[in-house]
């Protein structure tokens, strides 16, 4: 090769530099040195199995292009030296430890994400199943938000295409669906290795198709999809409107069906609500077992948060885990991009990672600008408080604690928001202007001479004023 893999190496980093940020460059590269190159043996040096896994979920294509460019397609194998601690009576003991390599030259498998070609399909030790590598059952945490799908995909990977077919999941994006699925086809591939497992989006699924009517290879490419024996289709809102590919997924639908193949489905909401499905697909899509995954409960994403700190053998305080578990709640991508941020931070700077530096990467996942308290806001606070529905509050029903919990509301939307009284008395079961005085007043009077009172106003209002003190 003429340069010292030292200088190799040195280059791949550049290269690496130029196709990322900075912050995705300091993230992962910047943790990685060149351990050996010999006999096509590409060793790295990585600091923790965290690293390892970020790498190859990101960056892995270009990886593998890099490596074969700069060192003229003589790496035959990519290892990673990683160093592991095991607890003993003597204490830890640090030593390291091979991964399993990757093949990056050598007998390559049938590339599923192009147009498939039923003359050349492969068998089923060829098929590159497609799934993501670290999407498994052994990492997936059940909670209550997906419990039910998660049990439902186990059964299917005991016996598939036996209990619920199709299989299919929705729920909002970054819930878990694909985590699931993935690891329903990892599960199978383990139980039944004769089976034929395929995982890819509708996206891609359409972009395929498309290439194949190019080339007029749609017979080619029907065929090939109905030798699968598991289909898992990510995603599947994308085939909206697309008329011509959804025709021919039914077809393969049919086909795949009607011989005992199991179909594997996801999407961002209900069959039912997806618009510009055609009726006989949708049909189908409604035929076996829907399952939801809602989004993680906060004691389900502290879960998540520290079974990954644990995998990836990082040191966070238990009170920062909370506070990320509290404020980060639409998506699993984003614990999981708010941890890889604060490692990386952590190292950069050689800091702790502490609350001070989780509210400096905070803003970068949520938006953490105050927003302005609203009568609506003030009713559901209340409600949780006194164990009411916002019906009662609004309700005619003057008992002691609906009437004292609606006086309450009264003032606090009076003390915390912008309205004027007779906003207020018109959000609050459409009261006057004279029946909100006499609450403020009322509530006023009480905090001076009753403690009960002038706690529930106080604690209310903190709870108001910071929902995730």
């Amino acid at each position: 090769m003429g340069k010292a893999p030292k200088e190799l190496w040195e280059k791949c980093l550049d290269i690496f530099r130029d196709n990322m940020t900075p912050e995705q460059f300091a993230a992962s590269f910047a943790f990685v040195k060149l351990h050996s190159f010999k006999d096509g043996d590409l060793v790295l040096d990585v600091p923790s199995e965290f690293v390892k896994s970020f790498l190859e979920e990101n960056f892995l294509p270009l990886m593998v292009s890099t490596f074969k460019r700069v060192f003229n397609n003589n790496v035959k194998a990519l290892y990673y030296n990683i160093p592991v601690v095991k607890t003993s009576t003597g204490g830890a003991v640090r030593e390291k430890t091979d991964i399993t390599p990757m093949v990056i030259n050598g007998p390559s498998r049938k590339d599923a994400r192009k147009s498939p070609d039923d003359v050349t399909a492969p068998q089923v030790q060829d098929l590159d199943s497609q799934l993501y590598p670290y999407y498994k059952f052994d990492n997936y945490i059940e909670g209550d938000s997906n419990r039910l799908a998660r049990s439902v995909g186990e059964s299917i990977a005991q016996k598939p295409s036996k209990t619920f077919n199709p299989f299919f999941v929705y729920g909002p994006s970054g819930c878990g669906k694909t985590h699931l699925i993935n690891a329903i086809g990892w599960r199978i591939k383990e139980l039944h290795p004769q089976m034929r497992v395929l995982y890819l989006s509708a996206h891609l699924f359409t972009v395929q198709y498309t290439d194949a009517v190019r080339q007029n290879k749609v017979n080619d490419f029907i065929r090939f999809y109905q030798t699968i024996d598991v289909l898992i289709l990510d995603d599947v809102q994308e085939l909206s409107g697309k008329t011509q590919t959804q025709n021919t997924f039914f077809h393969i639908f049919n086909h795949l069906h009607i011989n005992g193949k199991q179909i594997i489905l996801s999407a961002d909401r209900p069959p039912i609500a997806i618009q510009g499905l055609e009726d006989r697909l949708l049909t189908r899509f409604k035929w076996g077992m829907q399952a939801e995954i809602e989004k993680p409960t906060q004691h389900l994403r502290l879960n998540i948060l520290s079974a990954k700190v644990d995998q990836d053998g990082l040191k966070i305080p238990a009170n920062v885990l909370r506070f990320i578990s509290e404020n980060i709640d639409e998506s699993v991508r984003d614990l999981e991009g708010m941890i890889n941020s604060l490692m990386a931070y952590s190292v950069v700077y050689n800091c702790d990672i502490n609350m001070a530096l989780v509210k400096k990467v905070m803003p970068r996942f949520i938006d953490t600008t105050e927003k302005p308290i609203t009568i609506e806001d003030v009713k559901q606070c209340v409600c949780e408080r006194f164990k009411l529905k916002v019906s009662q509050l609004e309700s005619r029903i003057r008992t002691q604690q609906i009437a004292y919990a609606r006086q309450i509301a009264m003032y606090l939307a009076a003390q915390l928001t912008d309205k004027s009284h007779v906003q207020i008395g018109v959000h609050i079961g459409n009261r006057n202007h004279a029946t909100v005085i006499h609450a403020l007043k009322q509530i006023k009077d009480m905090m001076e001479v009753d403690e009960n009172t002038r706690r529930d106003v106080e604690e209310l209002m903190d709870e108001l004023k910071c929902p995730h003190k």
